[in-house]
């Protein structure tokens, strides 16, 4: 079983709630992702002006970056509804007709997880994104037959961790394809400041830096870990400075770098066990008890962007950084 990790980039039901009292509502007020801002401002202001639905639009990148926030953002510089589900949560045709067919001209689906859609939804949304309709089978047995059912002009927006794992097919039919980038400190630094805000919470700009530096570059931790911190600053009877941050973070096992403790427990058994490595993807899975998947999508990108593991073709590999920062001598095969 999965331990419980606070740097964790899911949410409970609570910490949903919690986080969507934290999100912004317009791109003005969208901190980070500057470039993929930028671009969609224009894309949506083009689409007003001549009143057509926006094109379909994949985002894509790590969980916790904001592409469900963004989404949400889209809907409303639109001024249009928006419907929100998940790739597994569309089991049959029959749940996709019921989705679309709720949709006025102009309206947003929102489909999370889009690369987990089941391979005959997948196909009925070619026609649905393309021309606007689907074609559906009416009865059973001899009296079956196809009913043409035109739908109104929406935009399908898909989010994805694994933008690799979509057919062709269907990534080829978004026109707009956005990466989403882990955020810098700085930018980090000002989400922990507008959440505290909302929280009403006095926040020093140093005490909100030290967070976002260990936040993984993702917004959705930034605001666990700062909740976290000031359920020990309201014991401690303190203001939230430096020393509290740092005690806190200390008591939550997430050090300077923003590892928690199943991160420096993945490093350490390939350093100990297999000499830094190369080690195979499922070897790494069995010996930390996790899916290789959860892997992929949750430990492996922040270790590779912060240059503490590296993929080669014979497994994953521990990097000199990765050796010095668990201060383990460096070993080379």
């Amino acid at each position: 079983m999965s331990e419980e990790r606070i740097v964790s980039t899911h949410e409970s039901a609570d910490e949903d709630a919690i986080e969507r009292s934290l999100r912004p509502h317009r791109l003005n007020d969208y901190i980070g992702q500057t470039a993929v801002k930028s671009q969609l401002a224009v894309y949506i202001q083009a689409a007003q002006k001549r009143e057509e639905a926006l094109d379909h639009v994949l985002l894509y990148g790590p969980p916790g970056l904001g592409k469900t926030t963004l989404a949400l953002v889209i809907a409303t510089e639109l001024s249009v509804n928006i419907r929100t589900t998940s790739g597994p949560a569309i089991e049959k045709p029959g749940d996709l007709v019921a989705l679309l067919n709720e949709l006025q001209p102009g309206d947003v689906l929102f489909i999370d997880e889009i690369h987990r859609l089941p391979k005959i939804v997948e196909e009925m949304l070619y026609s649905a994104m393309e021309d606007y309709y689907i074609d559906i089978v009416v009865g059973q047995g001899p009296t079956a037959h196809p009913v043409h059912f035109p739908l109104p002009p929406f935009t399908l927006i898909g989010a994805t961790t694994r933008a690799g794992m979509l057919s062709a097919p269907l990534r080829d039919r978004f026109g707009i394809t956005e990466h989403m980038a882990y955020y810098q400190d700085a930018e980090l630094q000002e989400i922990v400041l507008r959440s505290a805000g909302i929280f009403d919470m006095a926040l020093p700009t140093d005490s909100a830096l030290e967070i976002a530096r260990r936040s993984r570059g993702t917004p959705r931790i930034a605001n666990r870990l700062l909740k976290r911190i000031r359920d020990f600053a309201d014991v401690a009877e303190s203001s939230v400075t430096v020393p509290i941050v740092d005690h806190a973070l200390d008591q939550l096992q997430v050090d300077d770098r923003g590892l928690d403790a199943i991160d420096r427990k993945l490093l350490m058994m390939m350093i100990r066990d297999y000499a830094g490595g190369p080690v195979g993807l499922s070897t790494i899975a069995a010996n930390i008890g996790e899916e290789t998947a959860t892997i992929e999508e949750m430990y492996e990108p922040y270790l590779l962007q912060i240059g503490f593991l590296k993929r080669t073709p014979r497994g994953r590999m521990v990097t000199p950084a990765g050796f010095a920062h668990l201060d383990m001598p460096y070993q080379t095969n």
